[in-house]
């Protein structure tokens, strides 16, 4: 089935079963940041390359992790108990972002652009996008990741890392704020070889949804409790 085209400020998005074989739902819209939401709410999600119109997204198998079940890898746990690390909470969203958005070893171009920066910054504002950083011993921001909080999920979106496992602790330090909210689920939206190192596993669209459906209307976690301090490693 070709994706469903959307006009500017869409009121629904088409059913997630609607999909074609690649999780590819819609094409058009906007990333004005109710429409996001009402994305996110729905089960789907942005993804797009530079020059392309906006393509939204909701994959069947959904890659997720459990956060309850997350273990760190041995290498990791050493460098967690090192405490070379600093963590903070909704610090620097935007230049995380940026820091996400940057040419990697891979590639010379993400699908994070300024229109999507503007729109997550203004959910930061909001309180329902969030950002974890790691810090090293100088100071500088060497890790982290961001991404959208509905009730009892985390959606996560993108990480970037610039020491060796600091993208890794800003995700073990999300797994033990996620596990401590009784989140069932984090969505990690498609798989990878490096999710699925750090122990993503995938489920059926439909199971994804119904989690969905109970979780996104739970009262979300109050996140100024862990904003207001530096953590430190092993956390």
């Amino acid at each position: 089935m070709p994706p469903v085209p959307l006009t500017p400020r869409p009121r629904a998005f088409p059913a997630v079963d609607q999909a074609d074989e690649d999780g590819l739902l819609a094409i058009g819209g906007d990333l004005l940041p109710q429409t996001l939401r009402l994305a996110y709410t729905h089960g789907i999600f942005p993804w797009y390359n530079p020059g392309w119109p906006i393509l939204w997204w909701s994959p069947d198998p959904r890659c997720v992790i459990d956060p309850s079940r997350f273990t760190p890898s041995r290498s990791l746990r050493k460098r967690l108990k090192s405490g070379v690390f600093t963590i903070t909470v909704d610090k620097c969203f935007t230049q995380v972002m940026r820091l996400c958005a940057a040419p990697r070893s891979y590639a010379n171009s993400t699908w994070i652009n300024e229109e999507m920066i503007r729109s997550y910054t203004e959910l930061h504002l909001q309180g329902l996008a969030h950002s974890v950083e790691v810090w090293n011993a100088s100071g500088e921001l060497v890790g982290g990741l961001y991404g959208m909080n509905l009730g009892r999920l985390f959606f996560g979106e993108s990480m970037f890392s610039r020491e060796t496992d600091a993208s890794k602790t800003a995700f073990a330090f999300l797994m033990h704020l996620c596990a401590g909210w009784g989140f069932p689920l984090v969505d990690c939206q498609l798989p990878n070889e490096h999710l699925m190192s750090l122990g993503a596993f995938t489920i059926p669209r439909e199971q994804f949804m119904t989690v969905l459906a109970t979780e996104r209307y739970r009262e979300s976690p109050d996140w100024r409790p862990v904003q207001a301090i530096n953590h430190c490693t092993p956390f």
